[in-house]
């Protein structure tokens, strides 16, 4: 992949991650695939954000949508996504513990 490739790659990630909403769903998918109107409700958002921050995420091509029915289910795109965040949390709290004092707690 050429340099270019890679910073426009990291790029797209670094601006998933700069929302914290776009965060916190990462992290929720992380953890299990779900449905707008329960990541909606775990988040703490309306259902109308949280669509602008899937097809964000969408676009940045870090969530899939997989049709079930009527509705849509959501996933991490690739499972190695969900190893990248848990890689760059760590990495995180390694360098600044104090970004996050009560991770101990699970806040992050």
């Amino acid at each position: 992949m050429a340099p270019t490739l890679h910073s426009d790659a990291l790029s797209r990630f670094g601006h998933a991650l700069s929302d914290p909403t776009r965060t916190r769903i990462l992290l929720a998918l992380r953890e299990a695939p779900g449905y707008p109107s329960e990541l909606a409700e775990q988040i703490g958002v309306s259902r109308q954000i949280l669509s602008n921050h899937l097809a964000c995420l969408r676009g940045c091509g870090l969530v899939v949508a997989v049709p079930q029915g009527r509705r849509s289910r959501y996933e991490l795109a690739d499972r190695r996504i969900g190893h990248a965040l848990a890689d760059l949390l760590g990495l995180v709290l390694a360098v600044d513990p104090a970004c996050c004092p009560t991770a101990a707690d699970g806040c992050c």
